[in-house]
């Protein structure tokens, strides 16, 4: 297996396995990064999931170059739209995704990176969209959530350059949520996740789905959206056990239910 999939205490390791090749994505651990994130978003129980590179140079340097090499247009096609998916079903998780980005994000890479939720990075993390140094265009979603995440100008520019930022510049741009000491990465990302993990699920989820779902939305449409599920909440024994806690200055306990 090239994806790991490590789960504990309703915390879900995902780690991308393929060091030697700098965690570069070939089809198969695509399809792979797919499935594992197809089973997240079923188990109920999980509370937060973790993605992140094997090795200390890389989270993932991106597409394997080899694979591309030789593909027709129909075979390009494909292999964008199963990247694509990868990072559809990254984005789409019912449970916060948090990257934990420990070195190289590139092409590729940098895209799974946008795909999830919250994003850390390593001091000496980079992250680029070289492949208009390749002859081709970001085509995993990164054209979009790219804009989407630090505006349209500064995505060009990344593109259109092919530039590499530092793990600051990129907290700069706003890509990325913290830069973390490297022997601290996966640590900090665990306490962000025990975090999430103590507070109401069901209140998560629901702010994760007004969020993605809803930014696509017309203003009106986001803001129907949210009151919808606001008030689904109040059928649940979560509303009420919070409720309950502050006002008795106790800490809640959650059931999910």
């Amino acid at each position: 297996m090239s994806v790991v999939y490590e789960a504990s205490d309703g915390v879900v390791v995902v780690r991308l396995e393929r060091p030697e090749r700098m965690n570069a994505l070939s089809g198969e651990m695509l399809e792979e990064l797919s499935l594992v994130f197809e089973r997240a978003c079923a188990d109920e129980s999980l509370r937060a999931v973790i993605l992140t590179g094997a090795g200390e140079r890389a989270f993932s340097a991106g597409t394997d170059i080899k694979e591309l090499q030789h593909l027709d247009v129909e075979g390009a096609r494909r292999a964008s739209l199963r990247g694509q998916r990868a990072c559809a079903t990254i984005e789409s998780c019912t449970v916060p995704v948090i990257a934990a980005v420990n070195g190289i994000a590139a092409g590729g890479g940098c895209e799974l990176a946008l795909a999830c939720h919250i994003r850390l990075a390593s001091e000496s993390a980079t992250f680029s969209l070289p492949e208009t140094k390749l002859g081709m265009l970001p085509a995993y979603g990164g054209t979009q959530r790219t804009a989407r995440s630090v505006g349209t100008s500064r995505a060009l520019e990344l593109m259109l350059t092919g530039q590499s930022l530092s793990a600051h510049d990129a907290l700069r741009y706003g890509l990325i949520n913290r830069v973390v000491e490297p022997a601290h990465l996966l640590m900090e990302a665990q306490a962000l996740a025990r975090t999430i993990s103590g507070l109401a699920p069901l209140a998560i989820r629901a702010c994760l789905k007004a969020v993605t779902r809803g930014i696509d939305l017309p203003l009106e449409q986001g803001l129907e959206l949210e009151a919808e599920l606001f008030s689904s909440l109040f059928e649940t024994e979560d509303v009420r056990e919070g409720t309950r806690a502050f006002l008795e200055k106790r800490p809640p306990v959650f059931k999910g239910r």
